[in-house]
This record gives C-alpha cells, structure tokens and sequence, in this order.
C-alpha cells in the first residue's frame, strides 16, 4: 500500500475506489499524528476538507482562478480554522475534547448548508479540473497521480516530523504534559502544532476531492464522515503513518464490498451494511486491538535498520550563570496548601553547589509536593524558592529546567511504545533549536545527530547501554528509573532532581547508582533525592533533611539524623 503503481486497463471502478482510499489515508494521516501520536481525540476532521474543497470551488468558479493557485490558500484557509478552534480546542482534556470536536464539526456542517454563497445545501458544482499545459485531468485514471502523490509526499513530510526533536516532543504528550514540560517543552505551542498539521491534511483531501469529484456540497464534510476517518485510522493502527493507509483501503473496500453485495444476499433490504460493517470492526480490533498494521509488522522477520549514534559528536552545553560554589537551591517557608489541608508547612532548607542533599519521611509527608513546588508543577501558597538566586515559587517547569534542574518522578513518566534512547533524548529538547518545518524537509540532521549522541552517551554513562534500542515499556521498573536519570542529565543540569530513585533496585543497582551520584557531585552537580531505603540515604547523603506531615522535624548529617528523637518518633511511633 506504501506506493501503488499504476495498471494500465484496470477497470475505472477500481481507480475511483484507489482515489476514495487515497483521499481518506491523507485525512487518517493527520489523525494518526494527533490522536495516536498526540493523544488528542478529534471527531470533526471532516469540515476541514470541507474549508479546503469549498475555497478551491469558490475561487475557481467564481473567480476564475487556477486550481493550482487555489492550493496553498485552500491549505491556508484550513490552516487559520484549525489555528482559531486549536485555541480553544486544545486547551480541553478528557472527554471534553472530543466532545469539543463533534461540536464543531456539527457546526461547521450546518454552516456550509446554509451560506448562499458555498451553494447551501447543493453545493458548488461546475469545479475545473487540474490540469498541466494541455493535459486535463478529466477522469478518476488521470487525478489517481496526483492524489497518490500528494500522499506519499504527506507520508514522507509526516514520517520525517516523527523522526525529530519536534516529533518527540509530540509523542510525549499522549503521557501527559508533566514530563514533557519538566523537560521544556512547550504544550499549548505542540498541541497546537499537531492540530494544524492534521487540518491541513485534511484540507489537502478536501482540496484533491474538490477536483476530483467537480463538484462540493456539505454531505462529505458531516459528523458522521469525521467518525469514519477516525475508524480508519483506529483499524489501520493509530500511531502509524502507513497504518493511515492501510486503514483506509480496509475500511473503503470494506464498505464498497458491503454495499455492492449485502443487498443481492438479504433481498435488497437497506441500512444492513451498516450494522455488518460496524461488527466486523469490532472483530477486527478484537484480533488486532493496536491496528491492523502493527499486528503485521510484527508478524514480518525484517526488522528496519537501525543508524548507531555517533556518541563522538558534542553538543553545546548549556549557557547560564556558573555554579562552582554558593547555594543552588533556596528554599524560605515555602506552603502548599490544598483546601483546608496543608501539604507543605513553612518549610525552609538549602541545597548547596557539589552537595547531595536527601528528603527523607514517612509516606504523605509532603516530599513529592515540596519536589513540584522546587520544579514549577505546583504552585506555591506562601514563601520563596530560588535557584541562582532567581524565584521560581510560580514559575512554570519550561523556565525551571533553563535554570539547570531536572528531575525524575515517583511514578515513572516515560513514554512505553518509544525506545530508550528515543525518551532518553526528550531530556535535550532545550539543547535542539531546529523546528517543525525542518524537520519535514530532513534540514535538522546534524542538530538530531548531536542530540541522539548525547542521549546515547547518558544511556552508557547510567549502564544501560544494552538496552538503548529496547522500547521503554519492556523494561523492568528499577530499569525505566535509571532510564529516567539518564533523560533528566540530557538536560545538562546544575542539581538533579530524584524522587525515589532507588524504588525497584537490586542491592548491586543499588550500589552502582550511588556511585554515579558520588561521580556527578564531585563532578560539579548537586543532587536533592527522595528516598524509602534509609541505608542507601545515609550512605550516600551529605545531608540529610525530614519531613512529618508537611512539617521540617530536622536537619543535619546523617549521623545527626539517625539519633534524632523526632524522626525516630515520625517513623516508629511514640511507644518505640
């Protein structure tokens, strides 16, 4: 399906149902960029092929302007729509978003139905064809190239974004935006991206369909053909680009095949292909619940060759204020308080330059939240935090980690269906420059090179070297931590953040992991850990700071600390 050749004296039916698959794969693919990529389900697809069909119908028959000037305005004019309900679109989440998209998409159906100049509901008719000099593309065997060819270019624009900084920076957002941004990346700016991109592939179909039909009425461009779209890209596989058009051609035939000979078997009784159609889906994504692609690819002994980064090339450190001595981290009676239920109580402590600090108590006693606070996920109700001397108590994640602070999370945060290396180099998305349209024109390989060996350099420096191609999700828990800490040191960091690091780790893991935060503090880097295994703390701490129930109890050496009162009553109770 990759590319299908033309055959000279194939019927014409079999040439328009090509066409109709290829105009649905272009509409697919934008879907598999933005619900399976990007995890932003969107039912309203269709009315940007409408924005695209109905520009290039009113401007060529009403204006008499050629089909192929109409094209970067019909992309234009889907474009600009998608920027307008991307605003306020993307900002929804859950089942408002895809609540959000019917709505539209309804709206939008009715607003080409009722505008005299689109036609109303009978549309525009009398659309010239494409044509090149003298040769006009009158019938389905003619326009069948240039559909094919607009997909394939789309194919190759879509697999080249994927394969980027942008790319992923796309694909982490289908985990949520907290890892993600701890590490940079702007959400609003990649959800908005990836919307317009969708759009303005479907604009492209909508514009091919235009001139190949002759015609444009409001019927395509309804609800119902946006649930479609996202029926083929669901059956073709939702994360993959050639899924798009696999996923097209199943469910076009299917139809096609449905409608042609249901009738003949039932004795011409109407709507049945409807509910055959819809159960033969849900077996198919029965069999191959990931889509249909995917459940063949795996089933292929050819695996895709893989390039080995060239871990020899250097990347730029970070430009920020140097940190060889003084303290890194100020924090004065920060507060967080949810409700009447206080999470953080005035607490105050320090991390200073080439220092490994840990926080340690009892579970809810406000660790993970001080460690949210530090990095910008939460808000802060009362006091100051600084790194640098700059305040960040209200500062979002994006501008914290400018500062040099990466972090790891108590649950782990990795992207499962990407490689090691591939959410390892998430970390050095502030180190990249090159953008989205680069990316598609393959004009930021020598800044993905640079990025992919600094991720593959972290990866051998955490001794997870064996396991750089393994997809993230496969590895064991104590593994996907240590892969953690290797995307948070892309970020070239002055202090490391590490909640629960050693959570899932054999002894000899253990051991190796607290020789490596030994190395990156003598090293320069400074490193504030959350921690269960108090034997791991107070082996490797400089200084050790406890928390009870959002309160700082103590502060000092580990040896200090293990005579405590206080904290041995915070962990083993009064009695004891």
């Amino acid at each position: 399906m990759a590319a299908i050749p033309f055959i000279p004296g194939i019927p014409p039916f079999w040439i328009v149902l090509l066409n109709n698959i290829g105009l649905a794969a272009l509409v697919a693919m934008g879907l598999v960029l933005l619900t399976g990529v990007g995890g932003l389900t969107s039912f309203g697809q269709a009315a940007f092929c409408g924005f695209g069909a109905y520009t290039t119908a009113v401007l060529t028959t009403a204006y008499g302007v050629s089909p192929w000037l109409t094209l970067p305005l019909s992309l234009l004019v889907s474009g600009i729509a998608a920027v307008l309900l991307g605003i306020i679109t993307v900002r929804l989440s859950g089942h408002y978003l895809p609540l959000g998209t019917i709505a539209w998409g309804i709206g939008l159906f009715y607003l080409f139905s009722k505008l005299e100049f689109l036609g109303r509901n009978d549309g525009i008719s009398g659309i010239p064809p494409l044509s090149i000099g003298n040769f006009r593309m009158l019938d389905p065997g003619t326009i069948y190239f240039a559909i094919w060819i607009g997909v394939l270019v789309s194919a190759l624009l879509t697999m080249n974004l994927l394969d980027s900084r942008t790319g992923r920076a796309i694909r982490a957002l289908r985990r949520g935006h907290i890892a993600g941004e701890a590490f940079g990346v702007q959400t609003p700016r990649a959800k908005l991206l990836v919307f317009v991109y969708a759009a303005v592939l479907a604009g492209l179909s909508g514009w091919l369909y235009a001139h190949f039909q002759r015609a444009a009425n409001p019927t395509p461009f309804g609800a119902h053909a946006g649930i479609e779209y996202l029926f083929i890209a669901v059956v073709g596989g939702a994360g993959y680009v050639w899924g798009a058009v696999l996923g097209a051609g199943i469910v076009v035939i299917l139809k096609e095949i449905l409608q042609s000979y249901l009738p003949y078997v039932f004795g011409g009784q109407s709507q049945l292909e409807t509910i055959v159609f819809g159960i033969l889906l849900v077996v198919l994504l029965q069999l191959a619940p990931t889509g249909v692609w995917p459940w063949l690819t795996a089933r292929l002994p050819l695996k895709p060759a893989r390039k080995e980064p060239d871990t020899s090339l250097p990347l730029a450190k970070r430009e920020r204020a140097p940190a060889s001595a003084g303290t890194l981290l100020q924090i004065e009676k920060a507060r967080k308080q949810f409700g009447g239920v206080i999470a953080v109580n005035d607490v105050s402590f320090d991390v200073q330059a080439r220092e490994i600090v840990a926080l340690i108590g009892p579970n809810g006693a406000g660790k993970s939240t001080t460690f949210n606070l530090i990095t910008g996920v939460l808000t802060t109700t009362g006091g100051t935090i600084s790194v640098l001397g700059h305040k960040v108590d209200n500062a979002p994640p994006q501008e914290v980690v400018k500062l040099g602070v990466a972090r790891t999370f108590q649950h782990v945060k990795l992207v499962p269906d990407m490689t090691v290396l591939e959410n390892v180099a998430i970390g050095a998305h502030l180190r990249g420059s090159s953008g989205a349209i680069s990316s598609m024109f393959r004009l930021d390989r020598a800044d993905e090179a640079k990025l992919l060996a600094e991720a593959a350099r972290q990866i051998e420096r955490v001794g997870l070297g064996d396991q750089i191609d393994q997809l993230a999700g496969s590895l064991s828990l104590g593994q996907q931590r240590i892969v953690e800490i290797a995307r948070a040191l892309c970020v070239d960091p002055l202090l490391l953040l590490l909640d629960e690091p050693a959570a899932g780790l054999r002894h000899m893991e253990k051991q190796r992991l607290a020789a490596l935060l030994r190395q990156l503090r003598d090293g320069g880097m400074s490193v504030l850990l959350v921690e269960h295994d108090m034997g791991f703390v107070m082996d490797l701490a400089d200084r050790v700071v406890v928390l009870d129930f959002g309160t700082k109890i103590a502060e000092g050496t580990p040896a200090a600390i293990k005579t405590n009162p206080d904290v041995i009553k915070a962990y083993l109770g009064a009695t004891a």
